[in-house]
């Protein structure tokens, strides 16, 4: 088992990751910005090292810096976490030829799926159903990208290839707005991305978001571990995440779980990975694969009884995946919350000094933060500061134990969003589960 991991994030999931590591009896180091010296994980790691000043990219993003601590303290892995640089295939490819290991893919898978073109010929190739859509990049034949978009069928999306997050994406309801919409996609993704490379796919009016979570190890081994809905989004984010998704069969949960462990096989991944789909009438369309641990591990964890860091880490260490498919048995409902610190009206950041802070308790109650009273909230990154995450037997039963925590949870000083989950908690479609991806921006008044 490796010795010493260097947890390369901030906020809740480093602590997370902090907590799986000292259950393992691995040492650990804290990399952190001047900004973050008081941050919870920082406190309790075995080492800590300042790698810059608050901005991110003079920190959390700056490879050299990272690779540093971990030289200087000796450490075996880097784990990244989820965001900065974590789906960052030079990052780990400096990461292994600096002499450590790297707690996710290899840097060629990370590649491969992070190029929307070359994810979709893969799962193609692996059965994964996929969106219609151009199987390729376009070019500058202006006739040929006509009669794509007529092939397949309006409304179409352009998608730009190295984009995410629902960045670098622009609908098109008619062929008298296609040219234009690929120009200003191409001129907006190479700013963004610095790639201006697009694809057109068959834009789906009213898909719910679907994702499966899989293990692989390195001896040609892959599981997945059922799937959660994710269709309670505002502009592209998550707000609330749940496992197993309302209303999808065990039949169909099974046959996509397999072709996703399968594609796994196929392609050489490594460690823990999820693959995002568009779900509408029926049927699986594959979008997106995130290789990196996601923000909403938890509700499957709750639901498997399988730590998920505590696997991505035995495997980066060469180790046999400690489960098998038939191992992996689906038990019970759970649903995640968001907690931001923003205005739960205009979704303004409010960053500021927690004057006070109660956790909720219970039975099924699993509270994910590094906040604490008196911790300073920075205006630097990310809003989301936890993730407050409820289990129970039945679906029902879990909204009612949501209600009860989103209720006794208290954080006082700066503004969040727990009134906005609240709210959401009592609402007919909600509760009734099965909403499609837009149905929160329309009850906001987005759309």
């Amino acid at each position: 088992m490796l010795s010493k991991i260097v947890i390369a994030n901030r906020g809740e999931i480093a602590l997370r990751i902090l907590r799986a590591c000292r259950e393992m009896g691995i040492s650990t180091v804290a990399v952190h910005s001047s900004a973050d010296r008081d941050l919870k994980h920082v406190r309790l790691a075995d080492e800590s090292v300042c790698i810059g000043p608050p901005q991110s990219a003079q920190s959390y993003l700056n490879i050299p810096a990272v690779i540093s601590a971990a030289e200087v303290t000796d450490a075996v892995g880097i784990h990244p976490g989820y965001g900065f640089l974590s789906e960052n295939a030079d990052f780990a490819e400096q990461v292994e030829k600096s002499g450590f290991i790297f707690i996710g893919p290899s840097p060629k898978t990370i590649r491969l799926m992070g190029d929307k073109v070359s994810a979709i010929a893969a799962m193609q190739e692996a059965g994964v159903p996929c969106v219609p859509g151009s199987d390729g990049v376009l070019d500058d034949n202006i006739d040929r990208n006509i009669q794509l978009a007529h092939d397949i069928g309006y409304p179409i999306i352009i998608k730009a290839t190295g984009g995410g997050g629902g960045r670098g994406m622009r609908v098109v309801r008619s062929e008298a707005a296609l040219l234009n919409a690929i120009s200003l996609t191409r001129s907006e993704a190479d700013a963004a991305f610095g790639n201006d490379q697009v694809y057109l796919e068959k834009y789906l009016e009213n898909p719910r978001h679907i994702e499966f979570q899989v293990l692989a190890d390195t001896h040609g081994h892959a599981i997945h571990l059922g799937e959660r809905d994710c269709s309670m989004q505002r502009r592209h984010q998550k707000m609330i995440e749940e496992a197993p998704a309302p209303g999808l069969s065990k039949a169909l949960r099974n046959k996509i779980g397999e072709r996703c462990a399968q594609a796994c096989i196929n392609i050489g991944y490594r460690g823990a990975g999820t693959f995002e789909f568009l779900y509408e009438d029926g049927e699986f369309y594959f979008i997106e694969m995130n290789t990196r641990l996601q923000v909403e591990h938890p509700v499957t964890e709750f639901i498997t009884g399988i730590d998920i860091v505590r696997e991505q880490i035995r495997i980066a260490a060469g180790e046999t995946l400690a489960y098998k498919q038939k191992d992996i048995h689906i038990k019970g409902h759970a649903i995640e919350c968001r907690i931001n610190a923003e205005d739960p009206d205009s979704f303004l950041p409010s960053p500021g000094v927690i004057s006070r802070f109660h956790a909720p308790g219970g039975p099924g109650v699993r509270v994910d933060t590094h906040i604490y009273s008196g911790y300073r909230v920075p205006p630097y990154y990310d809003s989301m500061i936890g993730k407050l995450i409820t289990y129970s037997n039945t679906r029902q039963s879990t909204i009612s134990r949501m209600k009860m925590a989103l209720h006794e949870i208290i954080i006082d000083g700066i503004k969040t969003n727990i009134p906005l989950h609240k709210t959401l908690m009592t609402d007919a479609t909600f509760e009734e589960g099965g909403s499609n991806i837009h149905y929160l921006e329309k009850k906001l008044g987005m759309c």
